[in-house]
């Protein structure tokens, strides 16, 4: 899936604690956390590397039990301190020499003493976590983390990787000192290898612990010439009381024209379909009671556009580069996922109007992509009732004879007609202020 920064930007996917990465973002290791992030930036590129990662997250969610409490994320960056400091013994090892190397430590150098003792009993937990890992073998893991536990296994039954996972907490000084002479000579690159190879693990246990905690379901996933995305209440996952919506797009009826008042949920409800698009393509459980959805070859937004004065770009001419940007991708690309939250807000209503037309009109003819055009201009709608591609949903809003308003936050089958912007100009006692 392609993705850019302004698509994760709005969504609301990296930045800030309350980020959805934040959310999803459990890793054990800071290791673990760095190759996720890479995973939400560059998701599995095809159909059946998704498969393999939704197969590896299952996994996970069969045996949460079975990951290690030996390695932590201390765990990892004391292995990283050890390899990265100098020797503290020089020269070829040998009994004699190992034994006077303690004893001067113990007495003139006790930091260097703590330092081998401590370094090297985090890369035997280490050893022995993996270790732990290996057992998962015989529950015949899916290939993604078969390959990693094999590799385990072949670097434990190393000689000295084995005398590491047998040596106890309370193993002398001059022994441990040896070890740490061996490891630093012969497993070196052995080790950070491992590292590597756990903090993918650490993962994918992340994104099982989360749709287990969560309770999010895991969505069917289908080849992208189905062109699907059939949800059935999905919700906002950063939401505390969300309403959940249903969503039926197909290839029939790939454009989604959603209208509502101001603040009645349609930006929320765009998001929140991005946010389940995205976490299915991460191979992830979704905030929804079901999903079927076809690979995504990408997922371009035109929402949260930001002028440049440096530049001396306006808001509207950053909005016209950005859904340029989208016709070039939808022009070298197909199933895509194209947000648009209320387009080309910064010219003139007619203007808007006359824009949104011309470029609703190009993107209908891309009938291999999955469209959603979020607005308050419901005039538009009058040209697309004869569109067969075209769904109809309102986010309905409560408005009484004595203009008070309430947003129920439901989507319903329809255009909007909904108009309460002097309503809330009003109501917020605006009026009455500038009258005083």
């Amino acid at each position: 899936m392609i993705l850019d920064k302004t698509t994760l930007h709005d969504l609301s996917f990296l930045q800030g604690e309350h980020s959805v990465f934040a959310l999803i973002n459990q890793c054990t290791t800071q290791a673990g956390s760095d190759v996720l992030k890479k995973i939400v930036q560059m998701p599995p590129s095809d159909f059946e590397k998704l498969r393999e990662q939704q197969d590896a997250v299952k996994f996970w969610m069969q045996y949460p039990d079975a990951w290690t409490s030996k390695i932590s994320n201390g765990t990892l960056v004391m292995i990283e301190k050890f390899y990265e400091s100098a020797d503290a013994f020089h020269g070829k090892s040998n009994s004699i020499g190992l034994f006077m190397n303690s004893v001067m430590q113990k007495l003139f150098n006790r930091n260097a003493y703590s330092f081998v003792r401590f370094s090297i009993s985090h890369l035997i937990d280490f050893l022995k976590g993996c270790n732990e890992l290996v057992v998962l073998l015989e529950h015949r893991p899916p290939k993604i983390i078969a390959v990693i536990l094999e590799s385990f296994k072949e670097v434990i039954a190393l000689p000295l990787c084995r005398e590491l996972v047998n040596t106890s907490d309370n193993a002398p000084q001059p022994q441990l000192l040896e070890l740490s002479y061996k490891a630093r000579r012969e497993i070196k690159h052995i080790v950070l290898q491992m590292i590597d190879r756990y903090a993918k693990l650490d993962a994918l246990q992340s994104m099982a612990n989360v749709t287990l905690k969560k309770g999010w379901t895991m969505p069917e996933l289908k080849p992208s010439a189905l062109l699907q995305y059939q949800a059935e209440q999905l919700h906002h996952p950063l939401l505390k009381n969300p309403v959940a919506y249903d969503i039926n797009y197909s290839k029939e009826q790939n454009f989604l024209f959603l209208t509502g008042a101001n603040m009645s949920g349609k930006s929320t409800l765009i998001r929140a379909m991005g946010v389940g698009a995205l976490l299915a393509h991460l191979g992830m459980g979704v905030p929804a009671k079901s999903m079927q959805i076809s690979f995504l070859e990408g997922i371009v937004t035109n929402m949260q556009v930001e002028d440049n004065i440096f530049l001396g770009e306006s808001y509207f001419f950053a909005e016209v580069q950005r859904m340029k940007l989208t016709a070039q991708k939808l022009n070298k690309n197909r199933y895509y996922l194209v947000l648009m939250d209320e387009l080309f807000k910064g010219t003139n209503v007619h203007d808007a109007y006359e824009c949104s037309r011309a470029v609703i009109d190009g993107l209908l003819k891309q009938k291999d992509n999955l469209m959603a055009l979020s607005t308050h201009l419901n005039e538009l709608s009058e040209n697309l009732k004869t569109q067969p591609n075209v769904w109809f949903r309102y986010c309905y809003t409560d408005i009484t004879t004595n203009g008070q308003y309430t947003f129920t936050y439901q989507l319903k089958e329809g255009v909007s007609k909904d108009r309460i912007g002097y309503l809330v100009l009003r109501n917020e006692g605006v009026l009455d202020l500038l009258k005083a």
